[in-house]
């Protein structure tokens, strides 16, 4: 099997989603992990064999070091070997200020938005090192324009998981460029995707989306491309980088 392999975390809907269907065009086998809509998961796995795309669902909470480790796994057993993550699975909870937070909502939202991430980076990692066997790779978190804005009022919680996923980009990339692993973020802004909806508010870009200077909320197909253009050849030079997909703000 000559196609590179690419595993995307939260790949059933949204961003993963548009990020798979992507991949798959441009010939990768993708894994598409999901936590729960099995239901959506298939769809999207169906549909990309249809295009003679090879192609993986995988139930797997990344919060739970466990199932990371066997959705990694199970990627191995598939076609032996990982050339791209796509770090996306994230959780946000219902919009709220700080003073109004429990312990238990920010863990978990730390919970799955960087422990989750540092783990899935951990074995990619040892996939793709050479002293691993290895052959380097390439690594997209998937942050957003709230960990520059801060998403006072609404979740100040999900904004510094985003802070962090940044800083693990910087770290890592670091670390681990002389092992011929680019690590690279994507901040995405207002994306019209049914994330909002968690939070309460469905319409959020559409009310939001006056203030940006393109007076439009993004499309998952937008981010897609910004995600693929840093796992592709064309971004060989490029690590510890960021890419706004945020409409100018």
């Amino acid at each position: 099997m000559n196609r590179p392999v690419l595993l995307i975390t939260g790949g059933a809907r949204g961003i993963g989603a548009a990020t798979a269907r992507l991949a798959a065009h441009r010939g990768y086998a993708v894994c598409v992990n999901y936590r729960t809509n099995v239901e959506a998961a298939e769809r999207l796995v169906e549909a990309l064999r249809g295009t003679g795309a090879e192609a993986l669902a995988v139930q797997a909470d990344v919060a739970r070091e466990a199932e990371v480790a066997a959705l990694f796994a199970a990627v191995d057993r598939q076609w032996g070997r990982l050339d791209a993550l796509v770090n996306n699975a994230a959780i946000l909870e219902t919009q709220m200020r700080v003073e109004d937070m429990d312990a238990d909502r920010i863990t978990r939202i730390l919970a799955t938005n960087v422990v989750g991430a540092f783990v899935c980076c951990r074995e990619a990692v040892r996939r793709m090192a050479p002293r691993h066997g290895g052959q380097g790779g390439a690594i997209v978190n998937v942050s957003s324009a709230a960990a520059r804005l801060g998403s006072a009022g609404e979740y100040v919680d999900y904004a510094a998981s985003k802070g962090a996923l940044d800083t693990l980009t910087l770290g890592l990339a670091r670390e681990v460029a002389e092992d011929g692993i680019r690590v690279n973020t994507v901040r995405p802004g207002l994306i019209h995707t049914e994330m909002h909806a968690s939070g309460g508010e469905p319409g959020r870009v559409d009310r939001l989306k006056h203030f940006l200077p393109m007076k439009r909320g993004g499309t998952a197909d937008e981010v897609a491309a910004a995600i693929m253009w840093l796992l592709s050849p064309e971004a060989s030079y490029t690590t510890a980088s960021f890419i706004e997909v945020s409409g100018g703000r």
